[in-house]
């Protein structure tokens, strides 16, 4: 039913040229029906449905259920990395924005609070419009913050990816339980856009390559040495080099001391992707397709000679995933 304008007679909230049926008054907590023949009724909840509220555990009531199933809120999204927290709004399948703070141990909650608040209003999104929030982290020291944070904010505990939280990935590891977060989140994105086998590079403080097997499996992958660590440790441990901004030098033999660093740093590491990418494909004895994703990915990627697709939203979009998978039933 397509709506040309109604107005909730107790918030007065509208809606425009939009196919609504419900949606949920925020102020009392009351569910709304829209009629095209009468005024705006309020429907009383059913006992069953008060049963269904599981909000002391951060997945939201039946009424936010409904609202987020009726495709008119969204969800916040956040990665917290040893460099950065990435932070992003998820709307259906797509992602509203992507952007990057630094990661602080010493942040209070109001400060990240102050933090979320401003990107909402920079992108105009306003706080009705989130209906639900997750967390994936391998710090665990600034967990509890941001949780209290988001809290502050939404009077709902968010979803944190980890033990008891259900992600559809069926892990061959030794431990299980020590994979990181990130990469289990990048292993649902990566099987849920692009099926496998799948290979997935995330580059952050480290750089993490992880394998999915044709049969779903994820049965591995590798850490190394990340871009900007790798840099930072060639300037720190040497008298004579100087600090040197992360971009390609025009030729891969350098002729000055900065063009022989850029070299080796975009290029060497770009080689070192393309190595490992053929050595993964010799051990299982099929090629696959490779995602790269994380800050530093899009200054690599373009130089490796392997075809690798760079999905900056790839973390967001399994996070918004698992969110799904652990509050709809």
């Amino acid at each position: 039913m397509t709506l040309e304008h109604f107005v909730c007679n107790r918030c007065d909230r509208e809606a425009e040229g939009k196919t609504v049926t419900k949606f949920v008054n925020r102020e009392n907590n009351t569910l709304w029906r829209i009629s095209a023949d009468r005024p705006l009724m309020k429907r009383g909840r059913s006992d069953n449905q008060r049963k269904s509220q599981i909000s002391s555990e951060g997945r939201g009531t039946y009424e936010q259920k409904l609202y987020r199933k009726q495709g008119a809120g969204m969800i916040l999204a956040i990665d917290i990395g040893n460099t950065n927290i990435v932070i992003g709004c998820i709307e259906g399948e797509k992602v509203r924005f992507v952007e990057r703070v630094s990661t602080n141990l010493s942040n209070t909650e109001l400060e990240y609070v102050v933090e979320f608040r401003t990107l909402f209003e920079l992108y105009h999104i306003s706080m009705e419009e989130i209906t639900g929030s997750i967390i994936s982290s391998v710090v665990p020291p600034v967990n509890n913050i941001i949780k209290a944070a988001l809290e502050k904010l939404f009077q709902r505990t968010p979803l944190v990816v980890g033990p008891g939280l259900k992600t559809g990935l069926n892990i061959l590891m030794d431990n299980p339980g020590q994979l990181g977060s990130d990469l289990v989140v990048n292993a649902v994105a990566g099987l849920q856009y692009y099926g496998a086998p799948i290979i997935m590079i995330d580059m952050g403080t480290a750089t993490t390559i992880s394998v999915v097997d044709d049969k779903k499996n994820y049965i591995g992958g590798m850490i190394l040495p990340g871009v900007k660590v790798s840099l930072d440790s060639l300037v720190n441990r040497t008298s004579q080099l100087p600090r040197i901004s992360l971009e390609a030098p025009k030729k891969v033999i350098g002729r000055n001391t900065i063009d022989c660093m850029k070299s080796g740093i975009v290029m060497g590491q770009a080689a070192c992707l393309d190595g490992m990418i053929e050595r993964i494909f010799d051990e299982l004895g099929y090629e696959a397709p490779v995602v790269a994703t994380g800050g530093l990915a899009g200054s690599i990627v373009p130089y490796c000679k392997r075809k690798i697709v760079y999905d900056n939203e790839l973390t967001l979009k399994g996070l918004g995933i698992i969110y799904n998978k652990n509050t709809e039933g």
